[in-house]
């Protein structure tokens, strides 16, 4: 496979939805859901690097009401507490008091892997289904990290694309079937 030039936003929303998927929520649910991790994930290193201020309590206190009103609660899941909510079409994660709409997350993944997005999808979830589900859970921020594109440290790396070690993912599924 040729070389892989990506965001670290893209890659984690792709791993977080093939490890829900693992964790047993459906395809649209894992979508949201990876998107969403992706979202806290990126909203707390902006905070910590200050490229993002913490949101208004007067705005925050608007969507507390607006998830009330709709009926949010929250799950965890690759150590995020994810806003969400059940709809027609199953559960979604919350962008603010909006659902997640899985539609979006597949256009965002197949825009940013383009033609490689099958092969990257296959060997991530050849790599999760080496782990029993509640493992995975609390292993699977770790294994991003690993596997994650490398971009420079800090500021200089925000919004940068990196090069995906593919190679990598297949030495971890190596590693993880000679147990």
């Amino acid at each position: 496979m040729a070389e892989i030039k990506i965001n670290r936003a893209p890659f984690l929303t792709l791993w977080a939805s093939i490890v829900a998927r693992r964790l047993g929520f459906d395809e649209e649910e894992s979508l949201s859901l990876g998107r969403a991790i992706s979202g806290l994930t990126a909203q707390s290193k902006g905070r910590r690097l200050g490229l993002f201020t913490p949101a208004d309590p007067k705005d925050k206190a608007k969507v507390a009401v607006q998830r009330e009103e709709i009926g949010a609660g929250a799950i965890e899941v690759m150590d995020r507490v994810i806003p969400c909510v059940r709809t027609d079409g199953g559960l979604r994660a919350l962008s603010k008091a909006s659902p997640v709409e899985p539609e979006s997350v597949r256009k965002y993944l197949a825009g940013r892997f383009k033609e490689a997005l099958p092969e990257v999808a296959s060997k991530l979830t050849q790599l999760a289904n080496t782990y029993e589900p509640d493992e995975l859970d609390r292993a699977a921020m770790d294994i991003y990290m690993r596997l994650r594109p490398n971009v420079p440290k800090g500021r200089e790396g925000w919004g940068k694309a990196g090069s995906l070690d593919v190679a990598g993912i297949d030495r971890l599924i190596c590693e993880r079937t000679k147990l």
